[in-house]
């Protein structure tokens, strides 16, 4: 995974990782971040793959977001679970999607994905508000992998 590390500075990972870090804080809801070198097929499918193997399934209310970047293949996908879907429907994603490709063609790879995390962190919060016994279920930190 050479390319996804040499891609993305230490700083970019930080500001990525931040962003995650300040979503989850007023929601039991989950983000992650998931870097890989190659997409050879759908990102969609490869995301929805990725999603269950860091067991973003497993969470409580079912409102798990995977935001999956391949940068070799210049492809992403934003991949939510059944919970969270169900509040914000297809627009939302669609939408959100097309506000991070435009900073993306800008040339504002990391501002884009931490408006991505915003954005989605916004309606978690709106949806899922973190009450006084939600735990962080899964890692902040940025994967990185096939």
């Amino acid at each position: 995974m050479a390319a996804a590390r040499t891609f993305f500075s230490e700083n970019d990972l930080r500001l990525i990782s931040d962003a995650i870090e300040h979503a989850e804080k007023e929601t039991s809801g989950e983000l992650r971040v998931h870097i890989a070198d190659r997409c050879p097929g759908d990102p969609v499918a490869r995301a929805q793959r990725v999603f269950h193997q860091l067991g973003m399934k497993s969470t409580k209310h079912h409102n798990g977001i995977l935001f999956y970047f391949a940068v070799k293949s210049k492809k992403f996908a934003i991949v939510g679970d059944e919970g969270i879907h169900a509040k914000v429907g297809s627009a939302f994603w669609h939408s959100v999607r097309e506000k991070m490709e435009a900073e993306f063609k800008s040339g504002n790879m990391v501002q884009g994905i931490v408006n991505g995390i915003e954005e989605a962190g916004r309606q978690l919060q709106h949806h899922f508000p973190r009450h006084k016994d939600d735990q962080n279920e899964l890692p902040d930190k940025i994967s990185i992998g096939k």
